[in-house]
């Protein structure tokens, strides 16, 4: 049998840091499910599928549906949230080794850079 995407377990851990949906006093379409959202955002990030392509019959949301939820818990800051409860509870396991790390240059700055011993061809 298949894992599932988006375990209840997992779903149950990240929906309280989910930003509330305004409120719509002039009606209109309800608002679509946040986990149907986030398991359509999860298969596009294993996937690379583009947005337009995921079947919204298969998932209950559109891929621009997703898309926007996406953009909108980035902006909320949900994403960097779940990554500190991640690693966290990853702690707590012993199951982070840090004698693997990776620093790159996007990590740490070169606040003056290096000197530059002749003119770049």
């Amino acid at each position: 049998m298949a894992e599932p995407l988006l375990p209840d377990e997992t779903w149950d851990e990240i929906k309280p840091l989910l930003p509330p949906h305004p409120p719509q006093p002039t009606g209109g379409r309800p608002f679509a499910d946040d986990r149907d959202c986030l398991r359509a955002i999860l298969f596009i990030a294993r996937t690379g599928m583009a947005y337009n392509a995921l079947p919204a019959d298969v998932f209950g949301v559109s891929g621009v549906t997703a898309w926007r939820r996406l953009r909108d818990w980035t902006a909320a800051g949900v994403w960097p949230e779940m990554h500190r409860r991640a690693l966290n509870g990853l702690g707590r396991l012993g199951a982070i080794d840090q004698s693997k790390v990776v620093v790159d240059s996007q990590s740490v700055r070169a606040v003056f850079g290096g000197r530059t011993p002749a003119r770049t061809p």
